[in-house]
């Protein structure tokens, strides 16, 4: 906006309006170009408003419903309507300072009544009113606001601290529920394969008990077959020492051994033998009894 006088023409650049007055009147608006003018009637080029879209950026302190003081950086667009430029030249001094009281006055009536995290959520919400409440208003005086911007939302810093903290100590807990989830996990899967791991164990024992019984039976038989006068028993205790000496052998021939004591004497070997009898009747009975 500007006062300018020529007495014979006067030129509007490209994007502007330029305002004609008769004797202090309005008369017209003048389209971009040369203009001629009649100084004697009483014509003079008043001034210009340019039509490009000019951004205004408001910063608002106020208050929301849970007493957290903040910030609000608006920003709004706004035009001259070509067709009421005349409004926009006359009516208002400084279109400025008109916009942003509106602003603050729309944004201090609807923020206190929204919880902080609720202005976050929807501070596209209040863009929205604030834009509607500027049309109506600025449209009679000729403007046009054409987007209105919450640009940021700022809390107070020890409320932005506080938020902080309560974000990373909700992670933490989150965390913690997972860490525990999958120690949980790992000690069930551990006892689940200690328990196959022993119960897989009892069956290769008891498989192994079974086959030596199978075997010694399987040589009582065919030793009182082949040898006439022999008793069960009899064949029994000579399978019993042989294994006893064999296992005497290999302890003597392994490398890995280096002193070993064993009670060794003919009243021994049939303690052995007994036990060892003993040991394989008591394996047969209890595979009888798991079938």
């Amino acid at each position: 906006m500007g006062n300018v006088s020529c007495v014979f023409c006067g030129c509007v650049e490209q994007a502007s309006v330029g305002v004609v007055e008769r004797w202090g009147r309005f008369e017209r608006l003048a389209e971009p170009g040369l203009h001629f003018f009649n100084p004697l009637a009483g014509q003079c080029f008043a001034g210009y408003l340019s039509t490009r879209i000019s951004s205004l950026d408001v910063k608002i302190e106020t208050k929301t419903k849970d007493n957290v003081f903040v910030q609000l950086i608006c920003s709004i667009q706004y035009r001259v309507i070509k067709e009421n430029a005349d409004d926009a030249f006359y009516e208002l001094q400084n279109p400025k300072e008109q916009i942003q009281a509106y602003v603050f006055d729309v944004v201090r009536a609807l923020v206190p009544r929204m919880n902080l995290d609720d202005l976050f959520e929807q501070k596209g919400e209040v863009a929205k009113s604030v834009l509607e409440e500027l049309e109506k208003v600025m449209g009679a005086y000729g403007y046009s606001i054409e987007h209105m911007l919450m640009v940021d939302i700022i809390p107070d810093p020890s409320v932005r601290r506080a938020m902080n903290e309560i974000n990373a100590a909700q992670r933490l807990q989150l965390a913690s529920v997972y860490k525990g989830e999958s120690e949980k996990v790992l000690i069930v899967k551990k006892a689940e394969a200690e328990a196959e791991a022993k119960y897989l164990g009892g069956v290769g024992v008891a498989r192994q008990r079974q086959a030596i019984t199978d075997g010694l039976r399987e040589n009582i038989v065919n030793f009182s077959h082949k040898v006439e006068g022999t008793s069960a028993k009899e064949v029994m205790d000579l399978i019993m020492v042989t294994q006893y000496f064999d296992t005497i052998k290999d302890l003597g021939n392994s490398s890995k051994n280096t002193t070993v004591f064993i009670p060794h004497g003919p009243g021994h070997v049939r303690d052995i033998g007994d036990q060892i009898r003993n040991g394989v009747m008591e394996a047969a009975s209890g595979q009888a009894s798991v079938e």
